[in-house]
């Protein structure tokens, strides 16, 4: 089995705590996604598996063995930075080879092992061009080959999509998925683009200020999220929140109405409902809240549509175009059975 266990991991720069005891377990053959917003230690992390970043306290594990004390290039791993990191001088032919040789591979195997990779990348018509001859989009493939010759254990990914426009990043996005179905190699990615952990994770670790807020497949944080936190960066446009207040029997909006729902908290809360699940009803009396239309955005497929209730701003996606106008009243509304209720205090979600 090549998997990768981090256990009880503790990083401080200083008086300063990265990653506070954190532990979870990287399965044989996986694409796991670590994600949270800058400074909440998931480069960090990226580096202490790959020996390039010590930490004060705790173990890590690759296949079972620990390497705490193991050099980087003992780990049998490959890292894909974000700033491609080629030799400029090198051909693409070199640049893939160069660490295999230095490893002190036959030339031959060297060879067939990096048009093995630019098959699978489709670049080996960019054998013989230099780094400064090639676009974004094919330097990462470079970079991405580069890393396959070495046929690791485990794949370690740093934000290889941050440099690339969006269209490119849309398409790189599902080569690197298609790769790993392909190779079945348990891969590590880190991203602050919760679209990339989203569409590529099998399961996501969210980060927070150094510890971890949930872990779970895409889909178990999207329609399941733990905390205010995970329910507000998982989502995009990302899920709306109200202040409401809950008793037992019912549940108080902030224009003063009264929606009927039972629960066991009492007290102030906080109530999220995704953009999708947002209605505009057909009278504006009939809904649960009232506001007027601030921004349309047309998308094509859909349409977003801001709402303002008194001070809060509240995103509505409908399908296809929307025959609203600014400043048009509306009503909302939605099923109680979609929403998402966060305590006010902790953030915690209340069941």
């Amino acid at each position: 089995m090549t998997g990768v266990l981090i256990k009880n991991v503790k990083k401080s720069y200083g008086d300063v705590h990265v990653i506070h005891d954190l532990s979870v377990e990287i399965r044989d053959g996986e694409f796991l996604v670590f994600v949270g917003p800058s400074g909440c230690g998931k480069s960090t992390l990226l580096r202490m598996i790959a020996g390039l970043e010590s930490f004060d306290q705790g173990q890590i594990f690759i296949n079972e063995k620990l390497v705490n004390d193991l050099h980087p290039s003992k780990r049998d791993i490959a890292m894909v930075f974000q700033d491609y990191a080629l030799y400029p001088h090198m051909s693409v032919r070199k640049n893939m080879g160069f660490g295999l040789k230095m490893r002190g591979f036959d030339s031959q195997e060297v060879e067939k092992s990096i048009h093995k990779a630019a098959s699978i990348l489709q670049i080996e018509h960019l054998l013989e061009r230099k780094p400064k001859e090639l676009s974004g989009g094919q330097r990462q493939r470079v970079a991405m080959g580069r890393a396959i010759v070495r046929n690791p254990q485990v794949f370690l990914f740093d934000e290889p999509l941050s440099n690339l426009d969006a269209k490119l990043r849309v398409d790189m996005r599902s080569e690197i998925k298609a790769l790993h179905q392909r190779l079945k190699t348990t891969s590590v990615y880190v991203t602050h683009d919760q679209v990339e952990a989203m569409t590529m994770a099998d399961r996501i670790v969210v980060l927070n200020k150094g510890n971890i807020e949930q872990v779970g497949t895409p889909l178990e944080l999207y329609h399941k999220p733990i905390s205010h936190f995970v329910a507000g960066f998982l989502g995009s446009p990302p899920m709306n929140f109200i202040p409401v207040k809950l008793d037992k029997t019912h549940l108080d909006l902030l224009n003063g109405k009264k929606l009927e729902f039972t629960q066991e908290y009492v007290g102030p809360a906080v109530l999220g409902i995704r953009p999708e699940k947002l209605q505009i009803t057909k009278g504006v009396d009939s809904g649960f809240l009232i506001g007027n239309i601030f921004l349309i955005e047309p998308l094509g497929s859909d349409t977003l549509l801001t709402v303002l209730i008194g001070q809060e701003k509240l995103i509505v996606r409908v399908i296809g175009d929307s025959e609203l106008n600014l400043n048009d009243e509306v009503g909302l509304s939605w099923n109680l059975t979609e929403q998402h209720l966060f305590n006010s205090e902790n953030g915690l979600r209340i069941s």
